[in-house]
C-alpha cells in the first residue's frame, strides 16, 4: 500500500511542495523558483525533479507514493486540462497527462483556489465540513467552491471566481478582468484602499486616516478599531457589499461555513462581524445560519488541498 503523496502549489514566482503521510501528516515542505521563461516549459520537470530528489534523500521508493496534486493560478478542466495560465507562459493543455507520464505516478490537478479551499476544507479553517466557500481576500478577490467534499469547478473551470460577481453598474472604473463593478474593486485591499481615498477627497470629516502616506487597508481596519468614524463607514460599507454577494452564493452553493482568508482577513473579528452583519440580513432564511470561520493554514492551503485531491481519488 502506497503511504505518501505529495502537494504542489504553482505560483508566479515560487512553486510551494510538500510531502505528506496519507494521514495527511505533512512530513516536510519546501519551494523551488518558478522559471517562467520559455513559455514555462521548464516547471513541470523541475517540480517532477524536486519530488524525485525528495525521495532519493528520504530513502523512499517512488512505489510509495500514491502521487501528487497540483494548484494552477488558472481554469483548470475535469481531465486536468489547463485553459491558459498566463503568468506561467502557460496555453491549453493536459498537466495532468503531462505530468503523470514525467513522473510516473497519479496526478490530479485544479485551479489554485479551489484546491486551497480543499485544503481548508481538509484540514484548515473548514475541519468538519462537507460544503464549504472559501473567501480570499488580497490584492483581488478569490474564492473556492467545495461541494459535498468535493471542488466545484464548473464546465469551464470559472467556478468559484466570486471577485468578478457584478455588483455595482455604475462603476467608471475598470477591473482586471476588463469588467466594471465587480466584487474585488470594492472588497480587495486595494478597492477598500481606493474607496477610503475618495471617501477622504470628496468628505471634510476629520480622520486619522488623512496622516497615512499611502493609505492601505490595514490602515482603515486598524483606525476602524479605534473607532475612527470616517474608517468606521468604510468597514460598514465593505461588510455590506462583500456580506451581499454571499448571500447571493449562499442561494446556489449553501454552504455551513465561509472560510475567510487572505491578507486582508488578518484584521480579524471585525471584519468577520462587518460581513457577517449583512449576510445575516440579505441571506435566504434556509442558508442564514451559515457559519463565519477563519481560514488557518495560509499559504500551505494549496499543498493540503494537493493532497486531498489524491487522497479523494484513492475512495
Amino acid at each position: 500500500m502506497s503511504k505518501y503523496a505529495f502537494g504542489v502549489d504553482i505560483g508566479g514566482t515560487t512553486v510551494k511542495m510538500g510531502l505528506f503521510d496519507t494521514e495527511g501528516n505533512l512530513l516536510d515542505a519546501w519551494e523551488i523558483k518558478t522559471r517562467t521563461e520559455d513559455d514555462g516549459r521548464h516547471i513541470l520537470d523541475d517540480i517532477a525533479g524536486s519530488m524525485e530528489k525528495t525521495l532519493e534523500i528520504k530513502g523512499i521508493s517512488k512505489e510509495d507514493v500514491i502521487g501528487a496534486g497540483m494548484g494552477v493560478p488558472g481554469p483548470v478542466g475535469a481531465d486536468g486540462t489547463v485553459f491558459r495560465c498566463v503568468n506561467l507562459g502557460w496555453n491549453v493543455f493536459n498537466v495532468e497527462k503531462v505530468m503523470s507520464e514525467k513522473c510516473g505516478w497519479k496526478v490530479k490537478v485544479g485551479n489554485d483556489a479551489n484546491v486551497a479551499a480543499l485544503g481548508e476544507m481538509w484540514m484548515g479553517g473548514g475541519k468538519g465540513c462537507r460544503n464549504i466557500v472559501m473567501v480570499t481576500l488580497g490584492t483581488g478577490v478569490g474564492g473556492g467552491v467545495i461541494i459535498d467534499g468535493k471542488i466545484l469547478a464548473g464546465a469551464h473551470g470559472a467556478a468559484g471566481e466570486i471577485g468578478h460577481i457584478p455588483v455595482r453598474d455604475d462603476e467608471k472604473l475598470a477591473c482586471g478582468c476588463g469588467k466594471h463593478g465587480c466584487l474585488e474593486q470594492y472588497a480587495s485591499a486595494t478597492g477598500i484602499a481606493r474607496l477610503a481615498k475618495e471617501y477622504l477627497a470628496e468628505h471634510k470629516t476629520a480622520s486619522v486616516l488623512r496622516m497615512a502616506e499611502d493609505l492601505t487597508a490595514k490602515d482603515v481596519f486598524d483606525a476602524a478599531k479605534q473607532g475612527d468614524a470616517a474608517a468606521l463607514e468604510q468597514v460598514e460599507n465593505f461588510g455590506k457589499v462583500l456580506g451581499k454577494a454571499l448571500a447571493s452564493i449562499s442561494c446556489v452553493a449553501d454552504p455551513e461555513a465561509f472560510v475567510i482568508g487572505g491578507g486582508v482577513a488578518r484584521a480579524g473579528q471585525i471584519l468577520i462581524d462587518a460581513v457577517q452583519k449583512y449576510y445575516r440580513q440579505y441571506a435566504f432564511h434556509a442558508a442564514g445560519n451559515a457559519e463565519f470561520r477563519a481560514a488557518v493554514l495560509g499559504n500551505s492551503a494549496g499543498i493540503y488541498g494537493g493532497v486531498k485531491m489524491v487522497l479523494a481519488e484513492e475512495g
